[in-house]
């Protein structure tokens, strides 16, 4: 059992790390007598630090934009290094030493502001950090390094980290090496958690790593990613390698790129066919470069991957130039779901949240698991194990029919059922019997919404008794992974 880890950003509830300004967004800029956001082009170092500033200009930052006071109130401890001054919106200042301020939040009041109204070109701000209540001192922060140790212990029965979201592989623009995220860049939020950290993380975990590749990435890239990987990971750990993410899935812009360049090396004259055909042929390629950093694949999981409802995709992808020689499995996304649409969704606020959980029991579960056998046969006839890249629940409107109220509400209220654990319970359980492998639940923490209700939990002050599902995924984690 593993998990997909929730992507770095403000409005993060899973509160990985102690450094929440880590996990904020680019600098506003913002102009006394302008419209919020409309301040001038910031001069910013390469790191994303504020060089200067120009006339009644100021730049500013949100943290902790997350609902319900779901995130630490006391006494947050920032430290900087330069000549300026910084102010706060909605937290009060209560010390201030030399580079060092506390601050007083209080989350029932909803996020705080941070802002630099002046700053010394010669010297100016930079390496700002604001460190949750009890992780002011540097003794406090030796043990966990930037680590939330609530996040790392919720998380121990885990097996398999997926970082595709850590990593911000869904659009990812990143090219080159030099274009990667580096550990001392200001915030995070650029192109994803650097590399070293997601190291760091694993290292202090029991687990292995489930590593996208960014899918514009040149070979001198996947090189260097690999010999990083190599000399960072601990020897034990296991990389499960996986191109992008979804490139099948025409959502997607990965998608469009793969198809473009598929086509264009007249791999085939559909868009789709050619997507699938170059998702074979770079994941093919991808592997080589590490095999050969790695000096074979002892370490590594190849993985193809497939939409997981069509078992004729699978078996395209694994053939195409018998690139199933060179993996070692077959990763799908066996999600339960209704993906309901404008038409459908009258239907479904009809049903009533027993209803909906009546179909996706009854109708959507047993189908599931069908396809979950097909594919199944598609990896057995080549000799691959089955894994799932995602999985879980997958309830959500889509377009015009999510901003229906009553029927998120429905899905909501489904998510948070005891039957939703049931349902997990039978899921579980099948994947099981049919011999899959490696399961990756999609996600960990995040909040339930129109766009879904992803999380196993809301937010990382949740237990076991607020979510039957993650309930139920623990129990299976803890089982499936003392073996």
């Amino acid at each position: 059992m593993g998990i997909n880890l929730a992507g770095v950003c403000d409005w993060n509830t899973e509160l990985p790390f102690v450094d929440v300004f880590l996990e904020t967004r680019q600098w506003i800029s913002q102009r006394k007598g302008e419209s919020w956001g409309k301040g001038p082009a910031l001069d910013l170092d390469s790191d994303g630090w504020v060089k200067s500033l120009k006339n009644d200009c100021w730049a500013e930052v949100p943290l902790c934009t997350i609902n319900g006071g779901h995130f630490p109130s006391g006494i947050y401890t920032v430290t900087y290094e330069g000549e300026g001054e910084l102010e706060f919106g909605n937290a009060k200042v209560v010390s201030k030493k030399e580079k060092t301020l506390e601050i007083e939040v209080d989350s029932k009041n909803g996020a705080f502001w941070l802002r630099i109204t002046k700053t010394d070109p010669e010297d100016y701000v930079r390496n700002i950090h604001v460190y949750m209540p009890g992780f002011g001192t540097k003794e406090s922060r030796e043990k966990c390094g930037i680590w939330n140790p609530v996040f790392l212990s919720r998380w121990k029965s885990m097996k398999i980290f997926r970082t595709m979201d850590w990593q911000a592989t869904n659009g990812s623009t990143l090219k080159t090496w030099s274009e990667r995220p580096r550990p001392e860049e200001a915030v995070y939020t650029r192109a994803g958690v650097p590399y070293e950290v997601i190291c760091d993380f694993i290292g202090r975990t029991e687990a292995d790593l489930w590593l996208c590749v960014p899918d514009q990435a040149d070979d001198e890239f996947v090189r260097n990613l690999a010999v990083l990987l190599r000399d960072r990971l601990p020897l034990e750990k296991k990389i499960y390698l996986e191109y992008s993410n979804e490139v099948w899935n025409g959502s997607f812009v990965q998608n469009h790129r793969a198809a473009e360049k598929g086509r264009a090396m007249k791999m085939a004259e559909t868009d789709w066919e050619a997507a699938w055909r170059y998702t074979a042929k770079r994941s093919v390629e991808i592997f080589a470069i590490f095999e050969d950093v790695f000096g074979g694949s002892e370490r590594l999981i190849r993985i193809l991957p497939s939409q997981s409802a069509n078992p004729y995709v699978s078996e395209q992808i694994l053939t195409f130039e018998e690139a199933w020689k060179h993996a070692d499995a077959l990763a799908i996304a066996p999600y339960v779901g209704w993906s309901i649409s404008s038409e459908e969704k009258d239907e479904a606020i009809a049903l009533g949240t027993e209803g909906i959980l009546d179909r996706l029991e009854n109708k959507i579960l047993p189908e599931t698991i069908d396809t979950i056998k097909k594919q199944k046969e598609v990896a057995d006839r080549y000799g691959l194990a089955l894994i799932s890249y995602e999985a879980g629940q997958h309830l959500v409107g889509l377009w015009v029919a999510n901003d229906d109220e009553r029927l998120n509400s429905q899905l909501i209220a489904a998510n948070r059922s005891e039957r939703m654990g049931k349902i997990y319970e039978k899921y579980f359980q099948a994947w099981e019997e049919i011999g899959g492998g490696a399961l990756c639940h999609f996600s960990s923490v995040g909040e339930w919404s129109k766009w879904g209700s992803w999380g196993l939990i809301e937010y990382a002050d949740e237990t076991e008794d607020d979510s039957p599902k993650y309930r139920v995924t623990m129990k299976y984690a803890q089982k499936w992974n003392k073996r």
